[in-house]
């Protein structure tokens, strides 16, 4: 800015020199014309002087507004990430659980279903062995009671000789 402003006074002064070597003498009007130019100059240059502060203080203002909504908006932005965080982390926490849980239960399904089998055949040959006990239990009751019977039978006969033989000594 003061260079351009020394430039135009020193083109000016060129000028007026030019003008004197030129004419050889400078005319008050030259002169009144001169200084009212450069006056007019200064004042323009201080005119935009203040608009361009007056400029640089709104941008300077504006860039502080946008500054805070930028900082607003991150911590807005980071509690949305805090809401929606916890909810992530804690659906992949249980369906990790869920995983887990699913790779036990696997091969303890096949062990139950292996455990069942087991326990059906051992069923089953429980109850074959407890038919077969129920048989001879039956049996063994038959038996008995041949026996019995046999040994009544016997006791008769016994008791028959025993009488017969009675007889025959009091014969």
């Amino acid at each position: 800015m003061m260079q351009t402003q020394r430039t135009l006074e020193n083109q000016q002064s060129g000028q007026i020199s030019g003008s004197l070597s030129f004419n050889g003498t400078l005319s008050k009007e030259d002169e009144e014309m001169s200084k009212s130019a450069l006056s007019t100059f200064r004042a323009k240059e201080e005119e935009i002087e203040k608009k361009k502060m007056e400029v640089k203080e709104k941008v300077q203002a504006q860039l502080g507004r946008i500054e805070e909504e930028t900082k607003r908006l991150a911590t807005i932005r980071e509690e949305l990430e805090a809401l929606a965080d916890p909810m992530k982390k804690e659906v992949s926490v249980v369906r990790k659980k869920i995983d887990a849980v699913n790779k036990e239960l696997k091969p303890l399904g096949q062990t139950c279903q292996k455990k069942e089998r087991e326990y059906k055949e051992a069923l089953e040959a429980f109850n074959e062995k407890n038919k077969e006990k129920v048989q001879l239990i039956t049996r063994l009751m038959e038996v008995r009671q041949l026996v019995s019977e046999s040994e009544r039978m016997r006791l008769k006969k016994l008791e028959e000789l025993s009488k017969n033989i009675e007889t025959i000594r009091m014969a």
